[in-house]
């Protein structure tokens, strides 16, 4: 069965290291020593649900459903323009270091809100935990599937620990206000080109 976790372990970390939006938001949080690690809890959480769901049944609702599938797209679609849309708008602030210091003024309850917009709102979730982790791990027999889940849970906890922990550590050559430019730039394009394919790939399914 351990080769089955690090199966799991693995896959899990293939599809989470590429940068996303909850990847963008503890990192950015981290760099500030803002709730990062509530952060981190938060995110591995939605994962821990996500990814058993997925893989105990969660891969066959969304494929087997059109409508719901192409609801989730679009509504991911505009969710990640607008994300978006706010890491250009900080980059291109004549502050950028003022402009990217409003996390600070965001309270416990905000950013929790954010966290959980961030994740359930990102369709991306849904097609790396039901459509890809859910299909791989479905495929195995039932008493084998629980580890692959446990191996894709303990990649997520890894990375988001050790991100919201290495953002911390770095936090004083990271809040450098040329490197937020870079850093926020870098984002704001990466959660545009996901969105494009997001939505070429729900025109296809029309």
């Amino acid at each position: 069965m351990l080769s089955v976790f690090f199966q799991g372990l693995l896959f899990g970390m293939a599809l989470i290291l590429p940068l996303g939006p909850q990847n963008a938001l503890v990192m950015n949080l981290g760099m500030r020593r803002h709730y990062h690690l509530m952060a981190a809890g938060l995110c591995t959480l939605s994962d821990v649900i996500l990814i058993y769901a997925g893989i105990f049944g969660g891969s066959a609702l969304l494929t087997q459903s059109p409508l719901l599938l192409n609801l989730v797209s679009w509504g991911g679609v505009l969710f990640l323009l607008w994300y978006g849309w706010g890491r250009f708008r900080i980059a291109l602030s004549g502050n950028v270091d003022l402009a990217a210091n409003e996390t600070m003024k965001q309270g416990r309850w905000r950013i929790i809100a954010t966290i959980l917009a961030v994740t359930w709102l990102n369709p991306h979730v849904y097609i790396d935990t039901f459509m890809v982790l859910g299909s791989l791990g479905g495929q195995l027999p039932v008493g084998a599937r629980g580890w692959f889940a446990l191996g894709s849970v303990s990649a997520s906890l890894l990375w988001f620990l050790g991100l919201a922990l290495l953002a911390s550590w770095l936090s004083p050559w990271l809040k450098a206000p040329a490197v937020q430019r870079i850093i926020n730039l870098l984002v704001g394009m990466v959660m545009w080109g996901i969105a494009g394919k997001l939505a070429m790939q729900a025109v296809g399914y029309l």
